[in-house]
């Protein structure tokens, strides 16, 4: 048989007495193998072969398995005054995963991420080790376009899932797993953003009976990430509120959960929309509307035209005659409402951080209620300066690059009459909005 090099450099290593590795040792020469040391050396096995994966210098084991990392250290935060968690109490998770697709396809943003810890397969054990470990009722996933794998390993655990995937080029969707052994879906709906102009993001909305007796909806959205399109993001956003209030009207005015990546900051217009009801869009650049854009050029043109086309116009509000948008909840943020530590929290309650990546450090992930129910306690985030430390996320014991957001609810007594609530939007928008981000950007570039 003719001799065929390219088969002989495939070939396994002859199984007899291989040479012993040695760790930590440079190549001495340009290409020569280099053997990845770490706490844990997997077994030798001459059935595996070498690989040389995209962007890693030397060749790595293939049959490696890194253990499983200890979850990071987290506490619970409980209400001052919180009605005792007993069977009606529910956890809920919200957690971006960030899509294998948007991690190979977006390497400046982890520049200082180490390859493996970039690696789907590496990511995806960390990531069901982490839902696991935290065990919540509803888990609200975004950036998922491994759905297959995640669903098996969810379903495997006593979860049923519903997915709705992007349109368009997109390869991932929002997916929503819950526990059947204590809830059951009652109705299921979805809005795909494209269908009305608004980008191809995605969002569900979905009814559910906890333990037979109480009924909640629970939203489930990934808002667009552009900075500069803050039209098309208040759109998604007022969307959600009104496909939810419309369904919850539906089951008898029952309660609401709204989770998700809003790729928003406690700083920003749409997270003042959102808590106070309105929001008067003449009254502000729509490149400024996320808090996502930090560009000085962008705030210079915003002082000297705020520029909103009638397009943008409706984007934001519906209507191209009407400047102010507005939505019938009233909506309560489950880590503002109870207080953190001053290490991870800032001047809104919220978290100094859920994300961080080579060009952001700040927070963009939420769980909002309603009345109907009261947030007893929530998973607080890791400290800012252990964050830093990292140098970016994920990590080889973080497998996103966004932290999971857990709060526990519970069902309360008396729904308040929305009535009572007091208008806050007419106060003097300068003063409400003079307070200090918290949020670190690292470029002012649009991603």
């Amino acid at each position: 048989m003719a001799y065929n090099p390219s088969r002989a450099r495939l070939s396994p290593p002859a199984p007899a007495a291989p040479r012993p590795r040695k760790r930590g040792r440079s190549p001495s020469a340009p290409g020569a193998a280099v053997w990845r040391a770490s706490a844990y050396v997997a077994p030798f096995d001459h059935r595996r072969r070498w690989q040389d994966p995209a962007g890693a210098s030397g060749r790595v084991w293939q049959g490696y398995h890194a253990p499983h990392a200890p979850v990071p250290y987290r506490r619970w935060v409980f209400a001052d005054e919180a009605s005792t968690s007993g069977s009606d109490a529910c956890t809920i998770m919200s957690y971006n995963i960030l899509a294998d697709n948007n991690a190979r396809n977006h390497p400046d943003l982890y520049l200082d991420v180490p390859w493996d810890a970039l690696r789907w397969d590496s990511r995806r054990r960390l990531i069901i080790h982490e839902i696991r470990h935290w065990d919540s009722d509803l888990v609200c996933l975004q950036e998922v376009d491994r759905f297959r794998e995640i669903a098996a390993e969810m379903k495997n655990r006593g979860y049923e899932c519903s997915f709705k995937g992007r349109t368009g080029d997109a390869k991932d969707g929002c997916a929503t797993f819950w526990k059947s052994e204590r809830l059951r879906l009652l109705e299921e709906d979805s809005i795909d953003f494209s269908e009305f102009n608004l980008r191809n993001n995605v969002a569900q909305v979905l009814v559910f009976e906890l333990n037979g007796t109480q009924k909640f909806v629970l939203g489930n959205i990934h808002v667009l990430f552009n900075p500069k399109r803050g039209d098309v993001k208040m759109g998604q956003v007022r969307m959600l509120l009104e496909r939810a209030n419309a369904l919850a009207g539906k089951w008898d005015g029952i309660p609401i959960v709204l989770a998700g990546d809003f790729n928003s900051t406690p700083e920003s217009a749409i997270y003042k929309f959102l808590s106070t009801m309105k929001l008067n869009v003449s009254l502000h650049d729509r490149r400024q509307l996320s808090g996502l854009d930090s560009s000085e050029f962008g705030l210079y043109c915003s002082l000297l035209n705020y520029g909103w086309s009638d397009e943008e116009v409706r984007n934001a509000t519906g209507s191209s005659n009407v400047m102010v948008a507005s939505h019938p909840l009233k909506l309560s943020s489950s880590y503002a409402m109870l207080k953190g530590n001053s290490s991870n929290r800032g001047y809104h309650g919220e978290p100094l951080a859920t994300s961080y990546h080579k060009k952001f450090l700040g927070t963009v992930d939420y769980l909002w209620y309603t009345p109907g129910l009261e947030c007893s306690r929530v998973l607080d985030t890791l400290p800012v300066d252990a964050l830093r430390r990292t140098r970016g996320l994920p990590t080889r014991e973080m497998g996103s690059d966004h932290l999971p957001i857990v709060a526990e609810f519970i069902f309360s007594e008396q729904i308040r009459d929305a009535s009572e609530q007091e208008d806050e939007s007419d106060q003097d928008e300068s003063a409400r909005e003079a307070s200090t981000s918290k949020h670190i950007y690292f470029s002012d570039s649009d991603s």
